[in-house]
């Protein structure tokens, strides 16, 4: 291992390329997360509330998790063979197409792949050889997943903001990041903000305005970065919300309200906190004082 990193160390053009196949692979595997995880949890909050009705479970013909069923054509249902399912080589090879019934692949898979693989290698050329890249990597990856599956259902699984959450505490055991009393200050603080924000809105309008799965992203970045970040991390993702709702009404010349995932901004935010965060902030209080 030791020698693997030192050569590294020594021919960084290596590493970046491991990392953007890396990334490739890893972008492969979100897709299939981004996909089944959401029909996952569906399947179980639907038994478990069969079982609280008292009813008989359904009759499930396939087993569904992130290994089974084997990748499959969803036109056509024909497994798709391992030289087919090369992350990007084999949509450009198949032109973006079935092999077998030439239905057309959705263009979001190698976006996924070649996202993954370019954020992948700027995290990894930013952090060089280190300990920061693994975590900074694992950072990258939930928040792409999370990012899709918010845009496609409304919904940021407890199974990878927790994950980020306790990814980032362990780090913090190191002072990768930030401090553990600043983890756990983040971790809480960033919790608690959206759920009062979410609190009060909810007793003077009577509406829903923001889901529990915020409150525990924010509060994922809150235990990676520090607590330090989150005002940086709110402001950045309110913009960014801001402006894309906008932009939205004027495209669709559709101005009343319509209710859009928050996760993508905060994914954006969390992920500029989590490489310029420090010097953004740094440099801001240094203008303004």
């Amino acid at each position: 291992m030791t020698t693997i990193i030192t050569f590294f160390i020594l021919h960084p053009i290596y590493y970046l390329i491991v990392i953007a196949l890396l990334g490739l692979l890893i972008g492969s595997f979100l897709n299939v997360v981004i996909y089944r995880l959401p029909r996952m949890i569906e399947h179980r909050w639907n038994e478990e509330c069969r079982h609280y009705l008292r009813l008989k479970p359904q009759s499930q013909t396939e087993k569904l998790n992130l290994a089974l069923p084997l990748s499959h054509c969803p036109h056509c249902k024909k497994h798709i063979k391992p030289w087919h399912n090369i992350p990007l080589l084999s949509y450009l090879f198949l032109r973006g197409q079935c092999a077998y019934c030439h239905a057309p692949i959705s263009l979001r898979y190698p976006l996924v792949e070649v996202m993954t693989a370019v954020l992948s290698v700027y995290v990894a050329w930013r952090y060089g050889v280190s300990i920061a890249t693994v975590g900074a990597l694992f950072f990258t990856w939930i928040c792409v997943c999370l990012t899709f599956i918010d845009l496609d259902t409304h919904l940021l699984p407890d199974e990878l903001t927790l994950l980020l959450l306790w990814i980032g505490l362990f780090f913090s055991l190191f002072h990768i990041y930030c401090t553990p009393q600043s983890a756990i200050i983040g971790a809480m603080v960033g919790y608690l903000i959206f759920a009062c924000t979410q609190l009060i809105f909810g007793l003077t309008t009577g509406k829903v305005g923001m889901g529990q799965g915020d409150f525990k992203f924010l509060a994922a970045f809150g235990g990676f970065l520090g607590w330090q970040l989150l005002p940086f991390i709110i402001l950045l993702a309110s913009l960014c919300g801001i402006l894309f709702a906008i932009t939205h009404m004027i495209i669709k010349r559709k101005f009343e309200s319509v209710p859009l995932p928050f996760g993508p901004y905060l994914a954006v935010a969390g992920w500029i906190a989590l490489l310029w965060g420090p010097v953004i902030v740094h440099h801001y209080l240094l203008y303004t004082g």
